[in-house]
């Protein structure tokens, strides 16, 4: 269930066009829809990325019909598709869900040390600050191994999120340079976001990416963005879920996420 802190930070706005245009807030996450309705089969959405990219230069998300893995990173938006191969995504493409910041990291060190991925989130979980409700992060250098994923595009009548899964593909990318980047929400926003660490990949050369499941590296950039807001624009047809359904929810994002 959403306790007050989080109440509190969240912004649930139906945003139209003329809105998003904002004077450009700090340190603020900006996220298209929920988790929830993604998990329902919401697969169309109709937010632009010329819009997203309005609100931020960092994060991820998916592409409309659940098109592959979405890697935003340095202003551009990136596909990674079921086999791991990436595109740049066109500014015309649309998302369902996607979640975005104008990356301005107040923390900038390095995590040495080898690594496998428990030990990378261990030493995240002692960097970014506790008074702090998420957080955005983005690390970059060398891997020893990432193992991701991605789904393939979905036709209607679409499927949950829970069954579309079930086809994804799995690879691992092996002594690879890149940058991996995401956020980490608190455990009260399950339904709202994925609770924990969501992170997506993306190589150097733009070639490989997807969402992370695993990895080990060996000597990390760490750069993080604290936040304690974020906005939230719900498509006309997207409602908050019901907070009753907070445990199906967190069983059904442990099954697609992790």
């Amino acid at each position: 269930m959403l306790d007050e802190r989080w109440i509190r930070a969240l912004h649930v706005e139906t945003m139209r066009e003329e809105e998003l245009h904002a004077e450009r807030e700090h340190h603020v996450l900006f996220q298209a829809s929920t988790i929830g309705a993604l998990l329902d089969g919401a697969y169309d959405g109709d937010l632009s990325f010329a819009e997203l990219a309005e609100h931020g230069d960092l994060g991820l998300g998916t592409l409309n019909g659940l098109d592959g893995e979405m890697i935003a990173l340095d202003g551009g938006f990136f596909q990674a598709d079921v086999d791991g191969e990436v595109d740049e995504v066109g500014a015309d493409a649309r998302t369902p869900f996607a979640v975005v910041t104008r990356f301005e990291p107040t923390i900038d060190c390095t995590i040495g040390g080898s690594l496998d991925h428990a030990g990378l989130l261990a030493k995240l979980d002692e960097l970014i600050p506790t008074e702090g409700a998420s957080c955005a992060i983005r690390l970059d250098g060398r891997f020893e191994l990432v193992r991701a994923r991605s789904v393939p595009r979905q036709t209607p009548p679409y499927r949950p999120l829970t069954e579309v899964v079930l086809e994804q593909h799995v690879f691992e990318l092996s002594d690879v340079e890149g940058t991996m980047l995401g956020f980490r929400f608190p455990d009260y926003v399950e339904g709202i976001e994925v609770s924990g660490y969501h992170l997506h990949f993306i190589s150097t050369d733009r070639s490989r990416g997807g969402h992370v499941l695993a990895s080990r590296s060996n000597g990390l950039r760490a750069r993080l963005d604290p936040s304690s807001e974020l906005h939230v624009e719900l498509p006309p047809e997207i409602d908050l879920a019901d907070p009753g359904l907070a445990v199906a929810t967190h069983a059904a994002i442990e099954a697609v996420e992790r």
